[in-house]
């Protein structure tokens, strides 16, 4: 059997990226609903509606940026360090409303996107490949 790390990482980038985009393309249609309701979930959190209301119109941008690049392979480090730190929000935020079950997948997404970022050296078929921005050797900084 021939190994092929380039596919690999293709087939290991593009699951979490179609997630991504998939929930960011998903809310922002209904961007005032979603927001509504994030609102309500936090307001017996010590969070204040001030700062959960312009995250929740914030997200599904973010969310659907990352999935984009990624899909793309295009700023992939980036991308990937933009996700951990959108799982680092939701995760807070989550352990604000006692929602435990939600933080234990995000903690998943978050190791998954440290995973990749730590892998990018891999990362063949890509935009980024194509703009030489992927480096060969196992470099990992950002």
């Amino acid at each position: 059997m021939q190994k092929n790390p380039g596919r690999t990482y293709l087939l290991a980038r593009l699951p979490i990226a179609v997630s991504m985009f998939g929930h960011g393309l998903d809310r922002i249609p209904k961007l005032q609903g979603f927001s509504n309701h994030l609102v309500e979930q936090f307001s017996k959190s010590i969070l204040p509606a001030a700062l959960v209301a312009p995250f929740s119109y914030l997200l599904p941008f973010a969310e659907l940026l990352t999935g984009v690049l990624l899909i793309l392979g295009l700023f992939t480090r980036y991308a990937c360090v933009l996700g951990v730190l959108i799982m680092l929000v939701l995760i807070f935020g989550s352990c604000m409303i006692e929602q435990w079950d939600n933080v234990f997948s995000q903690i998943i997404y978050g190791a998954y996107f440290a995973l990749l970022y730590y892998f990018a050296f891999y990362n063949r078929y890509s935009f980024d490949r194509l703009v030489n921005r992927v480096e060969t050797g196992k470099s990992h900084i950002l």
